[in-house]
């Protein structure tokens, strides 16, 4: 059966200029995913990983370059038309969780619904469903600060799911974590893309690299090396 193309990035460089000083961040990246792929992104420490992440997640633009993901070109928008795009095909799981403090895990979840102006039965159902997905429905009342790490990266993961999104970008999920809650983390992102999710995750840690299908790894703003992983039973 042929995968359906979902992302496709041609040729992006992104530059930062500081002063008299220019940064390149990105020269000239392309690559392709495919629905249902897990892809994770590796390199050294600024070699610019979570920038491409952050392209891919429309919460920054290349310098030059073209990004279309499910069918939209997204080169020439304009700001309110990325964020709609964003909220539709896109949910970001962040190393640091970025959860609301004063505001309880179910209304955190929620959020992108309300923006949606979703009917409140529609977004209880939907919250709830994505809640016992992670494991969390018993803490929809709870605050995040009355949370573990482990638990609120769990919460995040949630909230980038309620939206359905087509795509799932996660950055560095264990970097705030120790051993036995990342490794819970990631057997649930392992669990999400078995039931059909399409993850690209950044990730500086080998040992999770082995849960995707696919490596693409980055030096000085370029791929290096890209292959297939074989899938670990």
């Amino acid at each position: 059966m042929t995968q359906k193309l979902l992302v496709s990035v041609t040729d992006i460089t992104k530059n930062y200029r500081n002063k008299q000083i220019e940064t390149k961040a990105l020269k000239g990246v392309s690559l392709s995913i495919y629905e249902g792929e897990f892809v994770a992104i590796t390199g050294p420490s600024g070699c610019g990983k979570s920038t491409l992440l952050s392209i891919m997640g429309l919460m920054d633009t290349a310098s030059s370059g073209q990004y279309t993901i499910s069918d939209i070109d997204t080169s020439h928008l304009k700001v309110d038309q990325r964020t709609m795009i964003r909220n539709k095909h896109i949910g970001f799981v962040f190393q640091s969780f970025n959860l609301i403090d004063d505001m309880s895990v179910f209304d955190n979840v929620a959020l992108i619904l309300e923006h949606r102006k979703t009917p409140k039965s529609e977004i209880k159902e939907r919250v709830e469903r994505v809640l016992t997905q992670v494991d969390m429905l018993a803490r929809q009342h709870y605050q995040p600060n009355q949370l573990s790490g482990g638990q609120q990266q769990r919460i995040a993961i949630a909230r980038a799911l309620v939206g359905n999104p087509d795509l799932i970008l996660v950055d560095e999920p264990t970097g705030n974590l120790d051993t036995v809650n990342g490794d819970k983390v990631m057997a649930l992102l392992e669990k999400l893309n078995q039931d059909g999710a399409t993850i690209v995750m950044v990730t500086h840690d080998s040992r999770y690299v082995r849960c995707a299908n696919r490596q693409i790894q980055l030096l000085d703003g370029e791929i290096i090396t890209e292959k297939q992983l074989e899938v670990v039973a």
